[in-house]
This record gives structure tokens, C-alpha cells and sequence, in this order.
């Protein structure tokens, strides 16, 4: 794991992986900020509609971007992993191109509507669990630790899949993939826990995505050659 977390950072400045970083990382900036636009507007016609003064308008909308930078942080794993699911291909195809070439070889390149729906299960999967378990995570703060650890045990769990599978689809098909869910699942565990404390620092969280996918593509390739 510390090996292929420091081949995926010597490998930052590859000119493709900064590529996927800049444009995963302005379409996730701007899915908040327009999420954060549509809130403003439904909240100022809304205090338009009873009729309020325009004070009341502009506190609303200031409420509304306040919520957005809070569901923005609490949302940006979600909304980054389902944008690096179209832009994925790209990063792992750097990392083969380094370090696996017989792999690149036989790979085939995923469409973009399989990396869509690849991200949007990801961002589904994600919200839904974590808003399932909002009651507990509340419950466990009296533990102290009890939260933060959940959180990490099924952030991670889903992470390492999201990641896994990013690669998998480059040399899988469905059938197979199902398959491969079944296997590594110790190893898939370990890379989300990783993931979602890259997460979790600040700075370091904007490259989060790319450092997971590159390597999950180390993980995935070192499994099948083990």
C-alpha cells in the first residue's frame, strides 16, 4: 500500500494526471457552486412568494450559500469520485503506460456512459448509505471516537470499491467484475481507508481522487500478477 501510495505521488506531475486534476477539479467546483446558485434562487422566490422585504431575501440567500459550503464539504467525496469516474481512464492509462505496459496492451478504453454510470453509482451508493447512518454517526458522538471510526470503516469500504472498479472496467466486463468483487476485498478495504483520510486533509483531499485511482491501479495490477 505505502509503495503504491508513493508511485501515484511521484507521478503527480505527469502531464495527463494534471490534465484529469484540472478538469475533475473544475467540474466538481462548479456542480457545488451551481447546486449553490439553485439553492439561492429557490430561497430568494421563495421569501418573494410570502411576500417578505428584501432583507429577509438577502439573509435567506446568505443562509443558502452557508448551507451550500456545508453540504459541499460534507458532499465533495461524493461529487469528486463521481466526476473522476468519467475522467478515471485517463489516470489509470498514465499509470499503465509508467509501470504496466503488457496490461495497457490488452486494455480496452471505457466509454464515457459506462464511466457516467460508473461515478453516479459511486455518488449514489455514498450519499444514501452515509445519510442511512446519519443517526447512528449522531448517536456514536457521545463515544468520542465512535463516529470518526465508523465513518472510516464504511467510507473506506465503499472508497476501495469505487476505486477498484475504476480500473477493473478497463479489463473486465460485467460478468467478470462480478467476480473479481468476490476477491482483494482486504486490499480494496485498505485503499478506501487511505482514500478517505486523503479526504480528510485539507489541500491534500483536492488530489484525493487522482492519487486513488493511480493506485488502484498499482493494487489492481500487483493483485493480478501476486
Amino acid at each position: 500500500m505505502l509503495n503504491a501510495f508513493l508511485l501515484s505521488l511521484a507521478q503527480l506531475g505527469d502531464r495527463k494526471i494534471v490534465g484529469v486534476f484540472l478538469k475533475s477539479f473544475a467540474l466538481t467546483v462548479a456542480l457545488i457552486a451551481l447546486f449553490g446558485a439553485g439553492l439561492w434562487y429557490v430561497a430568494e422566490r421563495w421569501v418573494a412568494a410570502l411576500g417578505w422585504n428584501a432583507d429577509v431575501g438577502i439573509l435567506a440567500g446568505t443562509v443558502a450559500l452557508l448551507i451550500t459550503f456545508g453540504l459541499g464539504w460534507l458532499l465533495f467525496r461524493a461529487v469528486a469520485v463521481a466526476v473522476m469516474g468519467v475522467f478515471a481512464d485517463d489516470v489509470v492509462i498514465a499509470v499503465e503506460r509508467k509501470h504496466y505496459p503488457a496490461a495497457l496492451a490488452k486494455a480496452r478504453d471505457v466509454s464515457i456512459a459506462r464511466g457516467i454510470g460508473l461515478g453516479l453509482r459511486s455518488a449514489g451508493r455514498a450519499i444514501l448509505i452515509n445519510l442511512a447512518l446519519a443517526p447512528v454517526y449522531i448517536m456514536l458522538l457521545v463515544t468520542g471516537v465512535g463516529t470518526a471510526l465508523l465513518f472510516f470503516l464504511v467510507n473506506g469500504w465503499l472508497l476501495g470499491n469505487d476505486f477498484g472498479q475504476m480500473v477493473a472496467a478497463r479489463h473486465m466486463d460485467d460478468a467478470m467484475m462480478r467476480d473479481w468483487r468476490k476477491t482483494g476485498a482486504v486490499d480494496r478495504f485498505a485503499l478506501g481507508v487511505a482514500g478517505t483520510a486523503l479526504f480528510m486533509v485539507p489541500i491534500l483531499n483536492l488530489f484525493a481522487p487522482v492519487i486513488g485511482a493511480a493506485m488502484a491501479t498499482h493494487l489492481f495490477h500487483k493483485g493480478r500478477n501476486a
